[in-house]
């Protein structure tokens, strides 16, 4: 057993496991019964993973004499999942504070995107600026994320639109995969807006006819790998036809299908990623009571994020009916221009208080089910032994106080680790 183990966990006064028998997500009545242990350790191998995970004694005993490449006395505090963000848009350049006050004056997201604002606005910023310049600003915002205890991403492309930039794009989220020690799932959202120089039909065949035999060549050769296809399905943007198309198009070339629907106007998303075997859909705002019923029937997972209602003034998300109803609820952060964003603390903290999330409920919605929405909660999303070693170590007796501290975790998150590997340590941590 000797050198076989890279760390120990010892003592933890809470050890959230969230899950105990390979649940690859949970529904509204797992998450009221989510497993956690008193007075608890884990170990984590060379290799990344955990090999054990429960009561302390037990796990003294087990691994009596055998020598650890870090021990971390974990007395008097709390062991999470790391947490999982299942939908951000984090590669550009040029911020839109200026839209901030547009919209704190009562402009709407669509008179701002209309006026040339929005989507645009950042389209024409990422476009002129060099590939190693946004791979620095993308690592920056990587790194600020996992600090607020993110272990998995999801990150879009989308703010190119044409092929030249989305590929670019593509390869700064490839090469901070390759740079940086936090999960990454890539999704090519070249559909998040419609062209200046194209209407929808022509972007709908640019994308199916040029973007997407690309992307295949250059995951045939090892130049990017994407996992997920995304297309904004909204009135004045995609509809729903052009959808289905360039979704069903990338699948067909083995994407996963997670898209933004039903954000602004009902427009029968959920229908259609039930139809079409999407692993999840985002926004859903103004998603219909058959859309629900579909998406539960499918376990099309709903990716909820509160923040956009939120900074938007949109009506909430439906998360209660949801959960009621039998749909896998996971909750993003949204990361982007418009919705700037980046820490899941106060992302669960805004699901609690305004879609009427429980705190247990809003934890499993960001650690087993945003890991499902991404097809990877085989591997991430709860402390199981065979998942991977990505967990959080925070300065707090009960684990509640990571969203009972609206704004606080910067203070109380002690260690980030991913892989087994002690990625952030915290050098400010008060006692409360």
């Amino acid at each position: 057993m000797a050198g076989q183990y890279e760390l120990l966990l010892e003592g933890a006064q809470q050890l959230v496991l969230v899950c105990t028998k390979g649940e690859k997500y949970l529904l509204q009545s797992g998450m009221q019964n989510l497993a956690v242990l008193e007075n608890a350790s884990v170990v984590i191998g060379k290799d990344g993973y955990i090999k054990a995970a429960g009561d302390a004694s037990a796990i003294r005993n087990q691994f009596s004499g055998v020598p650890f490449e870090k021990i971390i006395d974990c007395s008097g505090k709390c062991i999470l999942p790391g947490l999982v963000d299942p939908h951000t848009h984090p590669v550009w350049a040029g911020d839109r504070v200026h839209e901030f006050a547009m919209k704190l004056a009562g402009a709407s997201y669509m008179d701002i995107h209309q006026a040339g604002g929005g989507i645009h606005f950042t389209v024409e910023h990422t476009r002129k600026t060099s590939e190693d310049e946004l791979l620095q600003r993308f690592k920056q915002r990587l790194l600020r994320m996992l600090r607020g205890g993110t272990t998995l991403v999801e990150c879009k492309s989308g703010y190119g639109l044409n092929l030249e930039t989305e590929i670019k794009m593509l390869r700064v989220i490839e090469r901070a995969r390759q740079e940086l020690n936090i999960g990454i799932s890539s999704t090519y959202c070249g559909a998040h807006s419609v062209p200046k120089d194209k209407n929808a039909l022509e972007a709908t065949d640019d994308i199916i006819s040029v973007h997407l035999p690309k992307l295949k060549e250059l995951d045939r050769n090892g130049e990017i790998h994407v996992d997920n296809i995304d297309v904004f399905c909204e009135k004045g943007v995609f509809d729903l036809s052009s959808t289905r198309k360039i979704l069903q198009a990338g699948k067909d070339i083995g994407l996963q299908i997670n898209f933004h629907g039903d954000e602004l106007h009902p427009m029968k998303c959920a229908e259609l990623g039930a139809d079409l075997g999407a692993q999840a859909i985002s926004h859903l705002e103004e998603v219909s009571d058959e859309g629900i019923t579909a998406m539960a029937r499918a376990k099309c997972a709903a990716i909820l994020l509160p923040t956009t209602a939120y900074i938007l003034r949109l009506k909430q998300p439906q998360a209660r009916k949801m959960l009621k109803e039998g749909v896998i609820v996971a909750i993003g952060s949204d990361f982007n221009p418009n919705a700037y964003c980046c820490s899941m603390p106060i992302v669960m903290h805004l699901a609690c208080v305004n879609m009427k999330m429980s705190m247990k409920e809003t934890l499993a919605a960001a650690t087993i089910n945003a890991a499902y929405a991404l097809g990877k909660s085989d591997s991430h999303g709860s402390i199981e032994i065979g998942k991977q070693g990505d967990l959080l170590i925070i300065n707090s007796s009960r684990w509640e106080h990571l969203i009972y501290q609206f704004g606080g975790h910067q203070e109380l998150i002690e260690y980030v680790i991913v892989k087994g590997k002690v990625v952030y340590k915290n050098t400010n941590i008060l006692d409360y």
